[in-house]
């Protein structure tokens, strides 16, 4: 079986401050993801997470190493169609309501005007907001606007999908349901990349978990 994200070797280095100071954000950082898991990658506030998470989206480039994802390079933007991201901190449009939110990413995605209404009523009543549809995102609650950053992320119904810290700052309810929602996804074939800073959030749900630490890869294996 071909793994889905196939890294090997990425280091990302900074330059900072007025010198130029180096910094290295990801250092030799190789794994690969399978099928249908979902992975935890595990580490504290700046391991370097996000860092690897925006090379894969070509958000931004390695200084060195290589990155594949469903067999294809990361250097072609075709690949961006078979995969979902759902960022840490989402920014979205406070005025829109979140029906015109997830119509505004369908035309984004490319998706025929006479197919958008009927993507939009699956995706909001998988992710439960059907109580919010019509309210404006600006109202949301943090979880509401987890769950419609989730939604925005499914909207071309991608292979993986890539999750930053899915359950930051919310509840233990919030919490609950949106473990609830990763797990319905792998059960509709969708391979997950779950990147937390918790420990019991991975456990709960991840198949094999990568400990990052000071941007190196420290453990590897499966979650017993």
């Amino acid at each position: 079986m071909k793994p889905v994200v196939r890294i090997e070797g990425l280091t990302k280095i900074y330059k900072r401050g007025f010198w130029g100071r180096k910094v290295t954000a990801l250092k030799n950082l190789s794994l690969e993801i399978q099928p249908g898991e979902i992975f935890g990658f595990l580490g504290p506030n700046g391991a370097g997470k996000t860092t690897t998470l925006k090379i894969l989206l070509r958000i931004i480039y390695p200084t060195a190493g290589r990155a594949w994802i469903m067999d294809q390079e990361i250097s072609g933007d075709s690949i961006r169609q078979r995969v979902g991201y759902m960022p840490e901190n989402p920014y979205f449009y406070r005025f829109l309501t979140g029906e015109e939110f997830l119509h505004f990413y369908c035309a984004l995605a490319e998706i025929p005007r006479t197919d958008r209404q009927r993507k939009v009523n699956e995706l909001i009543s998988q992710v439960g907001m059907d109580h919010a549809r019509h309210a404006r995102i600006g109202e949301y609650s943090k979880g509401m606007t987890q769950r419609i950053g989730l939604a925005q992320a499914l909207i071309h119904d991608p292979e993986i999908i890539l999750m930053d810290e899915p359950m930051s700052g919310l509840d233990p309810i919030g919490r609950y349901e949106m473990r609830e929602l990763v797990l319905q996804l792998r059960e509709r074939g969708k391979t997950i990349f779950f990147c937390s800073h918790i420990l019991s959030d991975v456990e709960s749900i991840c198949e094999r978990v990568a400990i990052l630490h000071k941007g190196q890869l420290r453990r590897l294996g499966l979650i017993s």
